[in-house]
């Protein structure tokens, strides 16, 4: 196999917390706090860069607080990484009660009905308050399945008007990184209209957004190759909403760095356990007598043998006891499912180091479907432009 297949790439990002090696997935830390999950717990799985919710933020604690405080680092006990993203999400999460225009976005609160302008200087300033590390511009946010093709032009153009009110706006450049999104939905000359736009902004980083709404993966797949053709080199290529495993491995093959999902911590609320092998749901009565570990060979605290140090020990059928009754089920999965995660992204790290990123793949989707025929047929095709037979003996 020639040298150097794939566009995957193993990066350093330097931020003001610490260092992050890439290619990573990014916990999301919505209210300031991984669910289930104290800060020492969340960095003991080596995550170094986790997100928090502008929108959520500036309606609870509110800006205020945050500025009391000190910023976010602060007031959650979290001395690495935050990135935030903009509130724009909440546009499309909540948009009964969004209105949007050239101004910004008119929310009515979910807590109370009281209203909120989030304009992309209100956005700036609420993450200058909040001292994230890496902060995205306010962006307007389409699902991409919407047929409406005006308004998706609309909202690429208004991205891009929106970056630079944001890029005027934002007061500590020197110490928080702005990062522009991308959108375009599905239409990938749209897609590289924005990309031009985008990267003519010259930002530290470069977000592809509006995915993960409800398309096809061929799609998803066409989008992200299409604009990590056109991104340049040494800028980190964060796409965003992106969590699970076979996404992951797929999109840093396609040449994509940063991602993040509340998916892994959510499924663990579930009673659903991330290996390899796929997603094992803890409540069936199967592990009501299994001893082992959730995951065999996992280097997480849950599943180490407890003579470890720092190990617990613990076994299927606790957590299956525990599942659904219990909070602590949910506790110990999310903190397993953080773990598979972030160390799904070292080992296409160290894969991507040794020039064997291709064999990575392929062992990870044999786990993933011992019968080679179930392969999905939008991973086999999106690797295959990127010079992996995902079927080839």
């Amino acid at each position: 196999m020639p040298p150097f297949v794939t566009r995957a790439r193993a990066s350093i990002l330097t931020l003001p917390h610490g260092t992050v090696n890439l290619p990573i997935f990014m916990p999301v830390a919505t209210q300031a706090s991984l669910k289930g999950l104290t800060p020492e717990q969340l960095e003991a799985t080596g995550c170094r860069l986790c997100l928090n919710n502008t929108y959520h933020l500036g309606l609870k604690p509110g800006q205020e607080v945050l500025d009391a405080v000190g910023g976010a680092h602060k007031l959650q006990g979290w001395n690495r990484n935050i990135l935030t993203d903009s509130g724009g999400f909440q546009m499309v999460s909540l948009l009964k009660l969004a209105n949007i225009t050239e101004e910004g976005v008119r929310f009515l609160s979910p807590h109370d009905g009281s209203p909120m302008l989030l304009t992309p200087e209100h956005s700036m300033s609420l993450q200058n308050s909040i001292g994230s590390d890496i902060m995205m511009q306010l962006d307007d946010v389409l699902v991409t399945t919407s047929p409406d093709k005006a308004r998706m032009r609309e909202a690429m153009e208004r991205s891009v008007r929106w970056l630079d009110r944001c890029i005027a706006a934002h007061k500590k450049p020197d110490t928080q990184n702005l990062f522009c999104i991308i959108q375009g939905g599905l239409d990938l000359d749209m897609r590289r209209e924005c990309c031009r736009e985008m990267l003519a902004r010259d930002t530290p980083g470069i977000a592809i957004g509006g995915l993960s709404g409800g398309e096809a993966k061929d799609d998803f797949c066409k989008v992200v190759s299409t604009c990590t053709e056109m991104l340049p080199d040494l800028k980190p290529r964060y796409v965003m909403g992106i969590g699970y495993p076979e996404d992951l491995v797929v999109s840093v093959a396609l040449g994509a760095d940063m991602f993040d999902c509340v998916w892994p911590t959510r499924t663990a609320r579930f009673g659903n356990a991330i290996t390899k092998h796929g997603v094992l749901n803890m409540k069936r009565e199967t592990y009501a007598a299994d001893f082992g570990p959730i995951e065999e060979g996992c280097g997480c605290p849950c599943c180490r043998p407890i003579e470890e140090e720092g190990a617990m020990g613990i076994t299927r059928a606790f957590v299956h006891h525990n599942a659904a009754k219990e909070t602590v089920a949910a506790h110990l999965l999310t903190l397993h499912n953080v773990w598979y995660q972030l160390n799904l992204m070292r080992g296409a790290r160290e894969a991507v180091m040794e020039d064997r990123y291709p064999a990575f793949v392929k062992e990870f989707f044999g786990n993933l479907y011992p019968d080679r025929s179930s392969y999905p047929l939008w991973a086999v095709n999106a690797l295959k432009g990127v010079g992996v037979d995902l079927l080839e003996t």
